[in-house]
């Protein structure tokens, strides 16, 4: 049948609006950042320092996408320091140059140069972050990155009435170069921290502090979506908000199944969007959001401190009210024994993917290739006419395998990519522990590490099984592992040494938590499988950064698949120089 043409037809500009909003759906738009690397004057705890930031703030710049978005961020280092810029969690498929560690996917930016960093972010919708990448910058160098979904795709849970990045830090009087630059001259633990900070604000409980207060103003009945990240440099940190609980519905830039809780946990690199519903009433009190640390570290080793922002209510009969009301009762959480495992074992086994038609779940149910790293601390010996401030006059070290990680003079990917390798890296890193021993039972005599700069080969695509073993080393710890490329199903963890033959029948390949970070618990094991599909050096590395700065860091190479779209992408032509 004919469609007569008297109907009257759509304006045109309604139809190029709706072919460009598909075009933007299918490929996404370019964002432009621009990052000033610079040194900035900051007074907290009634003292001045300069320190670097960008654009002069910490926490730095915003960075918003939505999935789908190319993201070109121009980074001009403007201080005496050489420097990198990673983007914590973006996948950086084919595009390891804009990764970011310093001497894995390329060498420093120096003094007076710049970069762009450009990349997708194809796949990924949620919270993630981006900070400084080499030595202890990434002190005052960090800032929140927020992916929103693709225009017209909700939330798999109702929409709240607004979005608040919530970042914790950890502030140092001191230098923080200086600081790492002297535990490494005397072999000895670095001083800690004098406070941890919500949006670079220390709050109420520390002296001189309550004028740098984070405050968080909400209207009763509505529901808000806190984005926290935990860019603190050697800590876990519990969390909690006083008299209310928390929803929690993302990790790692991840959808999980939802649950509620008083009291959360989150360790340094790792993210988690949390819903918090307002009381529908006006409470007449303010409300301490606080947070503390989890650690089973010898005392002294890791700040004991604890951070207090305020959340205050609209008053619904005097709205304009704009000032904090200081005459209202404060409320005040109860956070964990700071050492409380238990409560942390409980919250990480509650993390499970939405394993939905929309969210499926791509756990790789057969596996290519299995590893067991063990994960821990070490010594090295003193060097000769030095005194040391180690166990027993050592220096400290830490290592996986036992292999403590040197990072080389030249950028590991480059090295690969030009086939100039020799010199630079060995492809020989220990699959399993090459000396076994009770790891989480009394430690051996010997606890000195090797060292080298040692990667772990990968064809494309193969399907990877790693269990991550703490060690009782100079101590059981938990240690963040970030896997740099790529996220990773949480398949099982436990306590004590893990068990190959019993173990692997309780992992869960139904719906594991999807993650780019994961605690390897303190006296114990962690599993995770993951598929090989980017090529491209790959840093794993623990994100406590004192343990990093030891060694307890690797690297996977992954090769160039066949096809055109499974091999790396060749570097830009601004490329910093070694």
């Amino acid at each position: 049948m004919a469609v007569s043409s008297a109907l009257p037809s759509p304006p045109l500009i309604a139809v190029a609006a709706t072919l460009m909003l598909l075009i933007v759906q299918a490929q996404g738009i370019t964002r432009h950042y621009d990052f000033n690397v610079q040194m900035a004057n900051v007074t907290r705890l009634c003292a001045t320092k300069s320190m670097v930031t960008v654009n002069g703030e910490c926490p730095g710049p915003e960075l918003v996408a939505r999935e789908g978005d190319r993201v070109v961020v121009r980074v001009t280092n403007n201080v005496a320091h050489n420097l990198t810029l990673h983007w914590h969690g973006v996948r950086q498929v084919r595009t390891g140059w804009a990764d970011g560690p310093a001497y894995i996917t390329q060498c420093p930016i120096q003094t007076g140069q710049s970069y762009v960093y450009n990349f997708t972010v194809d796949g990924q919708r949620g919270t993630l972050w981006w900070h400084a990448h080499i030595s202890w910058l990434r002190a005052t160098v960090y800032g929140a990155i927020v992916i929103l979904p693709k225009l017209g795709v909700p939330y798999p849970f109702p929409a709240p009435h607004k979005e608040v990045p919530v970042v914790f830090g950890e502030w140092w009087t001191a230098d923080t170069e200086a600081v790492i630059s002297q535990a490494m001259q005397t072999g000895g633990g670095p001083n800690v921290s004098d406070a941890f900070t919500i949006n670079g604000l220390p709050g109420p409980l520390y002296n001189c502090s309550a004028q740098d207060t984070f405050k968080l103003k909400v209207k009763p009945g509505k529901t808000y979506m806190l984005r926290l990240i935990n860019a603190a440099l050697n800590d876990e940190l519990f969390f909690s908000i006083a008299n209310h609980t928390l929803t929690v519905v993302e990790v790692d830039a991840v959808y999980v199944k939802q649950f509620t809780v008083d009291t959360l946990v989150i360790s340094p690199g790792q993210t988690t969007n949390v819903l918090l519903a307002a009381k529908p009433y006006y409470p007449g009190a303010n409300f301490h959001m606080s947070a503390a640390p989890y650690s089973t570290a010898r005392p002294g080793t890791f700040a004991n401190t604890t951070v207090a922002g305020i959340l205050e209510y609209e008053n619904p009969s005097s709205p304009s009210t704009a000032s904090f009301v200081k005459s209202l009762p404060l409320l005040k959480p109860s956070l964990p024994q700071l050492n409380d495992t238990d409560f942390v074992t409980n919250y990480t086994t509650k993390l499970r993917s939405l394993a939905s038609a929309q969210y499926p779940v791509a756990v790789p149910r057969s596996v290519d290739r299995r590893f067991f790293f063990t994960v821990g601390l070490g010594t090295l010996p003193c060097p000769a006419n030095t005194t040391c401030q180690g166990p027993n006059g050592t220096q400290m070290a830490a290592a996986m395998n036992n292999v403590s990680f040197v990072l080389p003079s030249r950028a590991l990917l480059q090295s690969h990519f030009t086939g100039l390798s020799r010199g630079v890296y060995a492809s020989d890193f220990p699959v399993v522990p090459l000396s076994p021993f009770n790891y989480t039972g009394t430690p051996p005599n010997n606890t000195h590490v090797a060292t080298g700069t040692k990667l772990l080969v990968l064809p494309f695509n193969t399907s990877v099984e790693l269990v991550m073993q703490d060690t009782s080393i100079l101590g059981a710890e938990s240690h963040p592992l970030h896997l740099h490329g790529f996220n990773f199903f949480v398949v099982g963890q436990g306590f004590g040494n893990y068990d190959p033959v019993n173990d692997p029948a309780k992992f869960n390949l139904v719906d594991p938590v999807e993650r780019n970070t994961v605690g390897v618990p303190a006296g114990g094991w962690v599993a995770i499988r993951f598929l090989a599909d980017n090529p491209g050096v790959w840093f794993m590395h623990c994100h406590l950064e004192v343990h990093t700065t030891w060694g307890l860091r690797m690297a996977w190479l992954v090769l160039d698949g066949s096809l055109p779209n499974q091999k790396l992408l060749p570097p830009p032509s601004d490329l910093p120089k070694c």
